[in-house]
């Protein structure tokens, strides 16, 4: 039973309800600092996913042609329009069809997804839960992600509620092929995949902080690729370098 992705699921839907309940009860100020602070709980779990990192050359490398390839097909607006499309569909039934979303409400958006769909932390937790029934690492990341939820719904309404819906096919995907997948992986492939994930979640704590807007969407790709690569580093690189 993949109870670890119904907790987390869960704990961005309610996430989300009880945001958009508060959003106009809570002063800016008390949002703004908030944001500051998942941004830096963003970059703390970040950080600690980068120093498992076993082969660096290989994690850069997958970062750097990753996002290439990610602005190559301008990954990071497709999921922009998407997320714009949520906030349509729901402007219909939560607040009047006219409002407009600004800018940074769309960037607040795109941060939100790739923090709830596309973390290191997730993704690796929702292959073990399916691996060993262990629960406790997304568990874990329903803390961080009810919270930020909850911010996060204070500006952008009830759509932050709407974000569990691709998270939990995204998560039960990973769920069920995780059987096929951590066969085929080692201790090496899987730290270095950490890492990838915790330059995507510290580029995220970044932009929840607003300090600089990494694109963050578009270096999903990272994460698809640097297990291969980081297969292929130490089966033949380090050989011939070493």
């Amino acid at each position: 039973m993949p109870l670890g992705i119904i907790v987390n699921t869960a704990s961005i839907i309610f996430g989300g309800v009880i945001g958009t309940w508060a959003g106009g009860k809570l002063s800016e100020n008390f949002k703004e600092n908030m944001n500051m602070i998942f941004g830096c709980c963003s970059m703390a779990m970040g950080i600690s996913s980068i120093v498992l990192m076993g082969n660096m050359p290989a994690v850069i490398f997958s970062v750097v042609i990753g996002t290439a390839v990610g602005l190559a097909v301008r990954l990071g607006d497709r999921i922009n329009n998407a997320g714009k499309m949520m906030q349509c569909f729901m402007s219909r039934f939560i607040r009047h069809p006219d409002t407009a979303a600004s800018k940074e409400e769309d960037s607040m958006l795109v941060t939100a997804i790739v923090l709830f769909c596309a973390s290191g932390t997730g993704i690796y937790g929702a292959i073990v839960s399916g691996i060993t029934g262990d629960h406790s690492i997304l568990i874990a990341k329903s803390i961080l992600d009810l919270f930020t939820a909850i911010i996060f719904a204070c500006s952008l309404g009830i759509t932050v509620s709407m974000i569990a819906i691709l998270q939990v096919l995204i998560f039960m995907v990973l769920f069920l092929c995780a059987g096929f997948i951590f066969p085929l992986t080692t201790d090496e492939m899987i730290n270095d995949f950490k890492a990838c994930g915790g330059v995507l979640m510290l580029a995220t704590g970044f932009r929840i902080s607003k300090v600089k807007m990494f694109p963050t969407a578009d270096m999903i790709p990272a994460m698809v690729i640097v297990m291969p690569v980081s297969w292929l580093w130490t089966s033949y690189v380090l050989p011939l370098i070493g």
